[in-house]
């Protein structure tokens, strides 16, 4: 007997008992979609959560402090930070250094009318900027530019002027700030006293004051070669950035001019221990999130203190874990269920057909070619059952992934025929289903999971059939054309 015979055979019973297989088919396709739902959410709630652990702080990104419980740790220096670039997996590593003690201003304007604190401006490597990911909006890097005598380059926030004040009006006249201000859309809808890119800047460095208490600076040209994009996940970004060696290079003027011996760094928050010395702080991007795990522990293993956002991830991942597997689990009964029924129906299709298959057995049917009948009538319920379901899925996850939408047109729609339905709770609910009411994506099935689903279903059903084919093949051949 061909394959082309045992499915058309196959087909054939399947068909002459529609009621049957369709109520079978049907627990396949609840199971199916069940399985299927609950999995696509699990994966909607980890993609939500990534992307708002994501908007708190690079997830590739590791904090390394310069303290440490242990009095051996080596010091966080330029040799330390190269050992962290030449680490396996770390695509840069740069401190974001800034002299906290010198006193300065960043002035804008005719007459320096505009000024704003020096407080956030940063010395970083220039060529760890692109590989961390700051996007820019305008302009160019750091790399390739350089301190001249008249200029210091640097990079500023596309939000950095609103941090400007007019120092010609007195600090209650509300006019004297102009912070930014946005529709709900997220843009702008007032602009900085000056265009950034456009201004002429100056670092005043004030180094001392004459006997009639008049400040006695020491002025740089700051020279905005690139806008980067505001992203509070990326440190600095907001502010200003300059080459560590131009940082470096205003405080060693500061410290001539002024005879300050203040050291410059990171303020670092919360933490115990001991000062190793050099940076307060470096941060270490990596190439890949499964991977920042195992750099963290590269680098704690010299005696850092680290943070990132692994620990975090994790946890959330765990607590999502936990929920899908008990909806899983919830899920898997009603495949069992199906089981179970494809197993009593082809049980019963065996009582109704043993006439034939003694027949079959008389006219010399191999016993394997009966076991592959049943079998691929078990599978074919399980295929089409899952084939069905998958469809249902993705219909759900659509109906979830706009249920705001549906629920604002059922309720126009009955508001239409003058009935009023409290729909509060309802979009209470949508609002949970879509990540805790921040309208993120609810369902998603990714193709691999439509697969998985097939092969899973069409394997439940092939197990299913299994018992009842080992028992159509031991069906004695006389006592079945007996049988009537």
């Amino acid at each position: 007997m061909k394959i082309t015979d045992l499915l058309r055979l196959s087909t054939d019973n399947l068909r002459r008992r529609k009621g049957r297989t369709l109520l079978t088919v049907i627990g396949v396709v609840v199971g199916t979609c069940a399985i299927v739902v609950m999995i696509s959410l699990g994966i909607a709630t980890n993609k939500n959560t990534e992307e708002m652990l994501a908007s708190w702080s690079d997830l590739t990104q590791i904090q390394v402090y310069g303290y440490s419980v242990n009095a051996d740790t080596p010091a966080l220096d330029d040799k330390m930070v190269n050992t962290f670039k030449n680490t396996a997996h770390v695509v840069a590593a740069t401190p974001f250094y800034n002299f906290q003690n010198m006193n300065a201003n960043i002035v804008a304007g005719q007459n320096g009318r505009y000024s704003t604190g020096s407080w956030n401006v940063m010395g970083v490597d220039s060529d760890a900027l692109q590989p961390m990911e700051y996007e820019l909006v305008s302009g160019e890097y750091l790399t390739g530019h350089s301190r001249t005598r008249r200029s210091i380059p640097v990079l500023v926030g596309e939000d950095f002027a609103y941090n400007f004040e007019d120092t010609r009006k007195s600090y209650s006249n509300p006019n004297r700030y102009r912070y930014k201000e946005t529709d709900a859309e997220g843009n702008a809808t007032n602009e900085p006293f000056f265009d950034i890119t456009q201004a002429k800047l100056e670092l005043q460095m004030i180094i001392g004051y004459d006997d009639q208490g008049t400040p006695r600076t020491r002025d740089y040209q700051l020279e905005v070669v690139g806008v980067m994009k505001s992203d509070y996940a990326k440190n600095g970004s907001t502010g200003m950035l300059m080459r560590i060696e131009d940082m470096k290079y205003l405080e060693e003027e500061y410290k001539k001019e002024s005879d300050s011996g203040s050291g410059g760094g990171t303020v670092i928050i919360g933490g115990s221990g001991s000062s190793t010395g050099g940076y307060n702080q470096v941060y270490v991007k990596v190439d890949d999130v499964d991977n920042v795990e195992l750099v963290e522990e590269a680098i704690q293993g010299i005696g850092y203190e680290t943070y990132s956002m692994t620990q975090t991830r994790k946890d959330m991942q765990q607590q999502v874990a936990g929920s899908q597997m008990l909806l899983g689990g919830l899920a898997a009964i009603s495949l069992l269920v199906a089981a179970l029924n494809i197993a009593n129906t082809m049980t019963m299709a065996i009582y109704e057909r043993t006439k034939e298959i003694g027949v079959m057995k008389v006219l010399g049917c191999s016993l394997s070619k009966i076991r592959e009948m049943f079998l691929i009538e078990s599978g074919a319920i399980g295929l089409i059952g899952g084939i069905i379901g998958v469809i249902v899925s993705l219909g759900l996850s659509y109906v979830l992934n706009h249920i705001t939408l549906w629920m604002q047109v059922i309720s126009g729609w009955l508001a239409g025929m003058g009935i009023v339905f409290d729909m509060s709770g309802m979009m209470n609910l949508s609002g949970l289903l879509g990540g805790l009411g921040t309208g993120s994506t609810v369902s998603i099935v990714p193709w691999w999971l439509v697969l998985a689903a097939l092969a899973f279903a069409t394997v439940v059903g092939l197990l299913s059939g299994i018992a009842p084919a080992n028992r159509a093949v031991k069906i004695s051949a006389l006592e079945a054309i007996r049988h009537e």
